[in-house]
């Protein structure tokens, strides 16, 4: 069950999708909740995203804070607590520094990614194995700032079963990540009927995921590109994420 609710947390985390003009998508002070529940009913935890301006080093930058948590019933079999951060440019997204912090009933990972534009080359500190590694990368997006980056990105002229593709840099390895456009649909939410966008984040299969396409996200259609709600079929039952409260959106929340 742990391993379902890490493969949520990272799917929302990763995987959202682009605004149609060049009006910035999100701000800081940006907040996101997400309820996720087990099979439908049963309440398997909570994601919070978040973003503010900081200065690092001198330059003003965009931090940005995911965490995630298991609650209630789910809580008493496994624990999840994780927290994944980034500093990021502020013009073109580009990530400086990336943090994860996580316990998954007892397994854990403190890593701190450095990312050195004169070089190419992160700097990964393994606190929990004491180790130093050093990787070289080109065009890059860590696991919270491939979220906002492709948020900025232009999407109008794209048509069912086309796909975005970006390398994200994650665990000292960069991985090719696939978004495939289904379409569009007026979706029912606590928050009335909205204008979503359809994507299918294309995730391996095996003994978690019943297929490769076993994963599905809805997006608003609307400036901000926020993730609403997304669905996973599980190799046992399914697990859904949809956002429970949000605030400090940089466009109007539109409803259809």
């Amino acid at each position: 069950m742990k391993k379902y609710i890490l493969l949520i947390l990272t799917v929302i985390i990763t995987t959202t999708t682009f605004s149609q003009e060049e009006k910035e998508a999100f701000k800081s002070g940006e907040w996101l909740r997400y309820k996720m529940s087990y099979s439908g009913f049963l309440r398997a935890g909570t994601a919070i995203l978040e973003v503010d301006e900081k200065d690092l080093n001198g330059k003003k930058v965009y931090h940005t804070k995911g965490s995630g948590w298991t609650s209630g019933m789910i809580k008493w079999f496994f624990k999840v607590d994780d927290v994944y951060e980034s500093y990021f440019d502020k013009n073109d997204v580009k990530p400086y520094v990336f943090k994860r912090k996580i316990d998954e009933g007892g397994y854990k990972k403190h890593r701190i990614t450095n990312f050195d534009y004169n070089t190419n080359k992160a700097y990964i500190q393994d606190f929990e194995n004491q180790k130093d590694t050093t990787v070289a990368f080109s065009n890059v997006q860590d696991m919270l700032s491939s979220f906002y980056y492709l948020r900025n990105q232009d999407v109008k002229h794209m048509e069912k079963g086309d796909e975005i593709a970006i390398d994200m840099f994650m665990d000292s390895q960069i991985y090719p990540f696939k978004l495939r456009f289904l379409g569009r649909e007026v979706l029912k939410t606590k928050f009335g009927k909205i204008n979503s966008l359809i994507f299918r984040p294309l995730v391996q299969s095996g003994r978690v995921f019943k297929a490769q396409e076993s994963v599905t996200i809805w997006i608003t259609d609307d400036l901000n590109k926020i993730p609403i709600k997304m669905k996973a079929d599980l190799s046992v039952g399914s697990l859904r994420a949809e956002l429970e409260a949000y605030k400090g959106l940089a466009n109007d929340f539109k409803k259809s």
